[in-house]
């Protein structure tokens, strides 16, 4: 291609991330080859900090620069509410909800035939988080392995005191019926609400 073995490199380290082809993986390089050299040893410096810095929450398994994170430090949160993620991405999505409870990461789904079980997922460590708890939302993906991992935590939450809540599915807002495919349709009738 007539680059230098150097500048290959960073493209193939830059096509190594989710949804980067190999030309924006070359723009994003080429981008860096351009960019003043005191930003980029400053973005270095950050990614190599993040990696040395961040672990993960002694509670809730988010990511954290302390024992806690800074959603589990916060006193202000509803204690009450727990609603139960996939990755900790997934709090980023639920905090621009306004929703104001709190998180537990399973840092993943059952999946047997990836030879993921409940011992590989952070399910201990909820069950010993529920003093205090009234409901327990499960906001895992809507995928066979989200739907198994949601109903295997439902059957263990279910002879506790506690109220167990799945995310409601259906049509999405703006969504046209003739767009939306079958499942869906037929869960949105099925869970349908009262307006009156």
């Amino acid at each position: 291609m007539g680059l230098p073995p150097t500048l290959e490199q960073i493209i193939e380290s830059f096509s190594r991330f989710p949804g980067i082809g190999k030309k924006t993986a070359q723009r994003l390089s080429l981008h860096v080859m351009k960019s003043d050299k005191e930003f980029i040893y400053q973005f270095a410096k950050a990614l190599m900090d993040a990696k040395d810095k961040i672990a993960y929450c002694h509670q809730c398994h988010n990511y954290a620069e302390d024992d806690l994170c800074l959603i589990c430090a916060d006193n202000s949160r509803d204690i009450s509410t727990i609603c139960v993620v996939e990755e900790p991405s997934d709090i980023l999505l639920f905090e621009k909800t306004g929703y104001h409870g709190m998180y537990h990461v399973l840092n993943g789904v059952l999946s047997p035939l990836d030879g993921i079980g409940p011992d590989d997922l952070n399910i201990d460590s909820l069950l010993d988080r529920l003093n205090d708890v009234e409901e327990v939302i499960i906001a895992t993906n809507t995928s066979i392995e989200g739907d198994t991992t949601a109903l295997y935590i439902s059957k263990l939450l279910s002879d506790k005191n506690i109220k167990i809540t799945r995310l409601a599915r259906g049509i999405p807002v703006g969504g046209h019926l003739e767009f939306v495919d079958d499942a869906t349709l037929s869960r949105s009738i099925s869970e349908r609400v009262s307006v009156k």
